[in-house]
This record gives structure tokens, C-alpha cells and sequence, in this order.
């Protein structure tokens, strides 16, 4: 049962909903106990987490390969849109944009030659992040055949829609509704970067600063992901836990 709740743990469940399965094994086995189907309660030292809060979501390897790297195309969907959001899913997960800052970018904002991209945040607030490797290939790529959108009519955004205006939220989760084997906020792709950041040993400052939070507290929120990661594999591995 403990492995069941670690295993929920890894699938990004809210810690409310683990609760509710454990409050439900745990009145199911009092039942069996009092009925005397079974001779000892085993979930009885049952613990489940607080059911306050909820952990940001973090994609697992196989979902964020389904989103970066898919395998199977629309064989109707056109070769700039495939491009474009190619790019932009790079980009959220690269640089951990927020999904309207990702909106907001223009061509201009993403010095390519640097690897970085210059961002406005909340507040009106300037940060440059780099850029990995990925998404800057990915870019170049869609750079090339951005016209097919735009046409010959100059624009300083750097992604569009079908009618070539910039591209909005709404337009980026229907990109994730398309893509994604399970249902994915945009925001999901900043909570993987950080998690991932964090995981990898980057300080907490440094992810901070390169999030856009004025505040280290609402950083210091995904080291606790990390942990409850950390947690999870642990009880559901370790012969003893």
C-alpha cells in the first residue's frame, strides 16, 4: 500500500486526492477486520500526506518526449505549424518561460548567436535566460519558414497563429491539447525546468533569478517537489521504507 501512494506521488497526484485513497484503504480494511474477513488490519500505520497544499506538476520523461520528440505527425498539419510549435515547446521547456511571456517575445527578443532570449516578466520586469541548444535549432528552423504564415507583410512577433497574429495562451494550450499523451497545463513545462534545475544541483538564487520571482519564497516551493520526488522513490524502492 505504501508503494501504491509513492507510485501516486511519482504521477504528480495532488496530495489531497492520495489522501482520499488512503482514507478509503483504510476504512476498507477496519471493515474487513471487524467482519473478520482478515485477522489484522495491515493499514494501520498507513500514512498518507497532508492534504493541504498542492505540488506543482512536473512531466515525466515519457511525456516530455512526447511533446519535444513525438513520433506520430498529423499527416494533414502543415510543416510551419509542426515548426512553430516544435520552437515554442522547446522554449517553455528550455527557458522556462511563463506562457504569456512566451506570447509576448518578438523576433528580436531571441539572440540566437548568444543562446539566450530576452524576456519581460510580471511587473513589466526585464530578465534574459538562456537558451538551450534545442530550442535555438528549433527556432532557426522556424525563422526560415515563418513567411509561410505571415506572408510578405512584415511583424515583430516571433510566433504566430494561423492568421499571422501573434500568437495567444489560448493558441499555446490548444498546442499542448494536440500534442500531450495527458492533459498539460503550459505552466507544467516551468514547473518540470525548475524541478529539473533543482534536481540537477543549481541553487536556489540561480533558479529564482532565472524564473523572474521577485520573491525566494515562491522558489522555494519546488525544492519541496524535489524532496516529495526524492520521497517517493525512495518508499516505493527501498526494501525498508
Amino acid at each position: 500500500m505504501r508503494r501504491y501512494l509513492a507510485y501516486l506521488g511519482t504521477r504528480n497526484f495532488a496530495k489531497r486526492t492520495i489522501a482520499r485513497k488512503a482514507s478509503a484503504l483504510r476504512r476498507y480494511f477496519s471493515w474487513a477486520r471487524r467482519t473478520t474477513l482478515i485477522a489484522t488490519d495491515p493499514s494501520v500505520s498507513l500514512r498518507a500526506p497532508s492534504g493541504e497544499g498542492h505540488l506543482p506538476r512536473v512531466l515525466d520523461g515519457i511525456e516530455l518526449q512526447t511533446l519535444l520528440e513525438p513520433t506520430e505527425f498529423d499527416e494533414n498539419e502543415p510543416q510551419w505549424r509542426r515548426s512553430r510549435d516544435d520552437a515554442l515547446l522547446e522554449i517553455l521547456y528550455g527557458s522556462g518561460l511563463r506562457v504569456g511571456e512566451l506570447c509576448g517575445l518578438d523576433i528580436d527578443s531571441a539572440d540566437l548567436k548568444r543562446s539566450s532570449v530576452t524576456v519581460w516578466g510580471k511587473g513589466a520586469k526585464e530578465r534574459r535566460v538562456p537558451m538551450s541548444l534545442a530550442a535555438v535549432e528549433t527556432v532557426q528552423m522556424w525563422l526560415k519558414i515563418r513567411h509561410e504564415v505571415v506572408g510578405e507583410a512584415s511583424g515583430a512577433a516571433l510566433f504566430l497563429n494561423s492568421r499571422g497574429k501573434r500568437l495567444g495562451t489560448r493558441d499555446v494550450r490548444r498546442v499542448l491539447d494536440h500534442r500531450a499523451i495527458n492533459p498539460t497545463h503550459p505552466h507544467a513545462l516551468r514547473h518540470t525546468y525548475a524541478t529539473h534545475l533543482l534536481d540537477g544541483g543549481a541553487d536556489l538564487r540561480s533558479v529564482q533569478e532565472l524564473l523572474g520571482h521577485s520573491d525566494v519564497a515562491t522558489t522555494q516551493r519546488y525544492t519541496h517537489v524535489s524532496k516529495e520526488r526524492l520521497r517517493s522513490v525512495y518508499t516505493s524502492t527501498h526494501p525498508r521504507a
